[in-house]
């Protein structure tokens, strides 16, 4: 058996948020996994198949995912869409993938690097005059985050009341940037990785004030149309998901698995807005990493990852909107993302002919053991290194009990 991969750091904006289960509310049984696609091609398809039972097993109320290895493809989908009618999951469903729109809105930055109309290394005020304090934060510092700058989302979501209250908000770029701008600073410019959703409002302003066109059009534009990626969209300010698609949950007061599918996602823009299927996913990142969007010089800058802790070098490390994440077999490059009721992981070999790109229907949950994100590794490590089922054995907690709130969704006294 080999030995689990470190976990994603929790200061990701999704990543295998530390799993689940101690509450009210016992999450509906799960259907049993389908699998559909191509198996040839030496894919691990039984393998594949138990490591996404195991992940419903432990818990989730729904999940989905694609792996893909050169031409062959397996997809499969276990659990509930619908806690309400007992919809099973579907693999082709949409879904909200949060923070991966980072990557798709660094490319385009990378795009016009390339073109010479955007210099990394150039401060960010040279191209949004009058909205930054000084000079002292480059673009370069906006997509690897270390511009220090604060994560606005920390306080417009700073209770479970503001969650609720801006389902039908719209918010405007700069606003979201003023509020970034007025938190103190998490480290000198430069200095430190600090997560920030500011960060990739500031460098789609970028983009909208260098290409004369809103951001999500200029990366229809250049992504979405070349590569066909016909269920991927911005919905700007409407709520509901177009298209088929499963419900979207939190784990709320009182043992309540809270519906947030319906979301104005204005709050997102371009650190999170995007929705996405598991496989347009694998085909965005298989052309990003065969390097068939970016030029040379700008395809190295992309993958030039820095570590997130200088504690752990060999650990979680983040390029320019892509992080490499150590497996047994080797890094894998990709990103996670995290939005209310949705998680996403998407994870790539560094040439992007193996993938797999996962989505669960429940997010903002926490238990110590952590089952679920040990069966949705074993997920990844199926698919990238081909490596065995998750062994029940090495999970030492009760299996498929309720979801509890994270810590910081809900006030902890409220915590069940």
């Amino acid at each position: 058996m080999r030995k689990p991969p470190r976990k994603l750091s929790s200061s990701l904006a999704g990543a295998l948020a530390t799993a689940v289960l101690v509450g009210g509310l016992t999450a509906p049984a799960a259907a049993e996994p389908a699998a559909t696609g191509h198996t040839d091609g030496g894919l691990p398809v039984a393998a594949l198949d138990a490591a996404l039972r195991e992940i419903t097993d432990a818990g989730m109320v729904g999940v989905f995912a694609e792996v893909r290895d050169g031409r062959a493809t397996w997809r499969g989908a276990g659990g509930i869409a619908d806690i309400t009618t007992g919809r099973p999951v579907r693999p082709d469903y949409r879904h909200r993938v949060g923070s991966i729109t980072k990557t798709f809105v660094s490319t385009t930055v990378l795009q016009l690097v390339g073109e010479g109309r955007i210099s990394l290394d150039a401060p960010v005020r040279r191209y949004l005059p009058g909205l930054m304090p000084d000079d002292a934060v480059t673009v370069r510092m906006l997509l690897n985050h270390r511009s220090g700058i604060g994560s606005y989302d920390q306080v417009i979501f700073a209770t479970a009341e503001q969650v609720e209250q801006h389902r039908t908000t719209t918010f405007t770029p700069r606003e979201l940037v003023r509020t970034g701008l007025d938190m103190p600073r998490t480290n000198p410019p430069g200095a430190a990785f600090a997560y920030s959703n500011t960060n990739y409002i500031l460098a789609g302003l970028i983009v909208e004030r260098v290409t004369g066109r809103p951001a999500a059009e200029e990366i229809r534009r250049r992504i979405l149309r070349p590569l066909e990626l016909r269920d991927t969209y911005f919905p700007g300010t409407e709520p509901r998901i177009t298209g088929p698609h499963s419900r979207g949950y939190v784990p709320w007061y009182e043992g309540e698995l809270r519906d947030f599918t319906d979301y104005n996602m204005s709050w997102g823009q371009m650190a999170g807005e995007l929705v996405s299927t598991t496989a347009d996913l694998d085909r965005f990142y298989r052309a990003l990493l065969d390097g068939r969007l970016l030029r040379a010089a700008q395809q190295a800058e992309l993958l030039r990852f820095l570590p997130t802790n200088p504690a752990d070098p060999t650990g979680l490390r983040y390029g320019l909107g892509l992080l490499s994440l150590p497996l047994a077999c080797g890094d894998a490059y990709g990103h996670d993302g995290q939005v209310f009721g949705y998680h996403t992981l998407s994870l790539h070999s560094p040439d992007g002919k193996r993938q797999v790109s996962v989505a669960l229907n429940v997010s903002h949950y926490q238990y110590p053991a952590d089952p679920i994100s040990a069966a949705t590794i074993q997920l990844v490590d199926a698919a990238l290194c081909g490596g065995e089922t998750v062994d029940a054995a090495r999970i030492s907690v009760p299996r498929g009990l309720p979801l509890t709130p994270a810590p910081g969704l809900l006030p902890p006294a409220q915590l069940r």
